[in-house]
């Protein structure tokens, strides 16, 4: 479907023009009338299949169709990082170019400048507030701020957030907000609790759901079958007689992150990190350096595997099994975006083989298993039955296996 085909405002339209959007993805192309139906959506599509754009059009001409108050917010989008705010302030600013709306975004791990022009924008009545969870809740316990005139609420990444503990956060603003609202949820899997968050918010809500979409052909999935102390030697092996280009390698915690960039830079690495310790200058930072090749591998927690958009990654290396098949997706779908070719290796340990294995009964194929290198000594079989012991399988992807939760 095109975009000129939906029944959108010229003002919107001309930013899609401008942008040179023209063909709406499947997300964008069945939830954008029921949202501009003003109904209640809950939609599950993944990073990437372009539900920003989803919620952000009709949203524009929403607020373009009808009076609004002047001076007080008329919509919040609550998203679960810095890094996804960020990019929907981007797209927003880019989306809403020949509209007169204002927008403010508000997060953590900035200055105080930034903190006062959040502030003000909140307390001025910005149009549209983009914001997380924490920081937004800061400035609420802080200074009065008048939601009673907020139309519109959207979250995105609503299992990301509850995943992160911003469920009690999520109710502090619901609960300031008017009940006649429209109310919008994405997210990119659908178990119980986000059930149960949409039965609580949502009035009456149309469902919209993107099938959870395997990895592309373009990604060619390996898995090395290891014991946990040969990891390091394998990524030493992996760089030894080429150099690392645009490489993220993602672990399920933030300690073990701050390690892996420790021990990697003591190898000669050309290496950044990338988790929730860092304040935002310093991910900005990284970003920007690792973007312009001055940093050749980015050592990650899954903050990275949601809602970063760089196109020419060339090798994602998960040192631990994802808790999911979801997350797995999320992951290497960083590499092979825009039509290009990627390639994926994960680290199996013995403990980790049976989570592995669901991840493949997930994919329904088997992951090419690389052979060990001979001088990191033998590795063992690949009998995840063995180790089944403590974790709670599930079908098809749609089940959740939390033990220990990592930290983010």
């Amino acid at each position: 479907m095109r975009f000129d085909e939906l029944p959108l405002c010229d003002a919107v339209l001309d930013g899609l023009q401008a942008m040179n959007f023209k063909e709406a993805t499947p997300v964008q192309a069945e939830t954008i009338p029921v949202i501009l139906q003003k109904r209640d959506v809950i939609a599950c599509a993944q990073t990437g299949t372009g539900k920003t754009a989803a919620f952000i059009l009709p949203l524009l001409h929403n607020l373009q169709a009808e009076p609004l108050a002047a001076d007080k917010v008329n919509a919040i989008i609550m998203a679960p990082t810095r890094e996804l705010a960020q990019q929907i302030d981007q797209q927003m600013e880019g989306f809403s170019y020949f509209t007169s709306f204002s927008s403010v975004a508000v997060y953590g791990g900035n200055d105080a400048s930034a903190w006062d022009t959040q502030r003000r924008g909140l307390q001025n009545g910005a149009d549209v507030v983009i914001a997380t969870p924490g920081r937004l809740l800061s400035h609420i316990n802080l200074y009065d701020i008048d939601f009673s005139h907020v139309k519109y609420f959207i979250l995105d990444e609503a299992d990301r957030m509850l995943d992160m503990g911003f469920f009690d956060d999520i109710m502090q603003v619901v609960n300031r907000l008017p009940k006649d609202r429209q109310t919008i949820m994405f997210s990119a899997t659908m178990p119980p609790k986000i059930r149960l968050l949409a039965k609580t918010i949502l009035n009456n809500p149309v469902e919209v759901k993107i099938a959870v979409s395997r990895p592309p052909e373009s990604i060619m999935q390996t898995a090395y079958i290891c014991y946990e102390a040969q990891k390091h030697g394998i990524i030493r092996h992996l760089f030894a007689e080429q150099e690392a280009t645009k490489v993220i390698i993602f672990s399920g915690s933030k300690l073990k992150v701050k390690e892996l960039f420790k021990t990697f830079r003591q190898m000669g690495l050309s290496v950044g990190e990338m988790h929730s310790d860092l304040d935002q200058a310093q991910r900005d930072h990284v970003m920007h350096e690792f973007k312009n090749n001055r940093v050749s591998i980015l050592v990650a927690t899954d903050i990275v595997s949601r809602g970063i958009d760089i196109d020419d990654i060339s090798l994602v290396i998960n040192y631990d099994v994802p808790h999911d098949a979801e997350d797995y997706v999320h992951r290497i779908g960083r590499t092979a975006r825009a039509s290009a070719k990627g390639m994926s290796i994960t680290f199996v340990s013995e403990e980790e083989q049976y989570k592995f294995k669901q991840i493949e009964d997930f994919l329904e194929k088997d992951i090419y298993k690389i052979p060990m290198p001979v001088e990191l000594g033998e590795a063992p079989e690949y009998k995840p039955e063995l180790h089944r012991f403590g974790h709670k399988k599930f079908a098809s992807g749609k089940g959740k296996f939390r033990r220990n939760k990592p930290q983010k």
